[in-house]
């Protein structure tokens, strides 16, 4: 089978499985996963962290900026712009509009930031392996994003539910690999990523 459909319909069954967790499951898991990250290294010395906000039952971050950590860090949160993503600072209770594609997203009036300062890269996923390969949506927004030459040395974490962290998972030339996965249950390193 051709890998662009065997990509299409794993992201559908991914989607498809995590759509059907009950609120309260997906909130306690979202918590969990939250409360991983935040006992990194990465984490914790993070000054500057590039995140996302949870759209279609994606794993929810938002008790990462509610934490007593959270609050001493600076976030940088994307606004979908044509084909790329700008990155806007941004602090919890701040306003949100509705972006392209229904995804909760920062005004084009607030400050914006360079993505390359970042500190620590949280990466949204349809799904993760235990190599480091992930599966996005099929835009390339993040691919764009990671592949550039001044964000190569940011540390990436990308975020699943543990159903959809994956023993292997079909790869292109352009896909990035990430340095580590979290998920509720635990912080996987990848290769020789350092573990937070």
């Amino acid at each position: 089978m051709e890998q662009a459909v065997v990509k299409r319909e794993l992201r559908q069954a991914l989607i498809g499985q995590r759509r059907d967790l009950p609120t309260t499951l997906w909130q306690a898991q979202s918590d969990e996963l939250c409360q991983q990250i935040a006992g990194t290294e990465w984490f914790q010395q993070a000054q500057l962290i590039l995140a996302f906000f949870s759209f279609r039952q994606e794993p929810s971050l938002a008790a990462l900026w509610h934490s007593s950590g959270g609050q001493k860090k600076c976030w940088g949160m994307p606004r979908c712009v044509g084909k790329s993503l700008a990155w806007h600072d941004w602090k919890a209770g701040e306003p949100l509009v509705s972006g392209a594609f229904g995804i909760q997203e920062p005004t084009h009036s607030s400050p914006q930031i360079d993505p390359a300062q970042a500190d620590l890269i949280l990466v949204p996923a349809v799904g993760c392996d235990r190599q480091g390969n992930r599966l996005g949506y099929g835009g390339g927004f993040y691919d764009r994003l990671l592949s550039r030459d001044d964000c190569k040395e940011i540390p990436t974490i990308g975020i699943v539910f543990d159903f959809a962290y994956l023993e292997q998972l079909p790869q292109d030339p352009w896909d990035c690999a990430l340095d580590a996965v979290c998920t509720e249950r635990g912080y996987f390193s990848v290769g020789e990523a350092e573990v937070g």
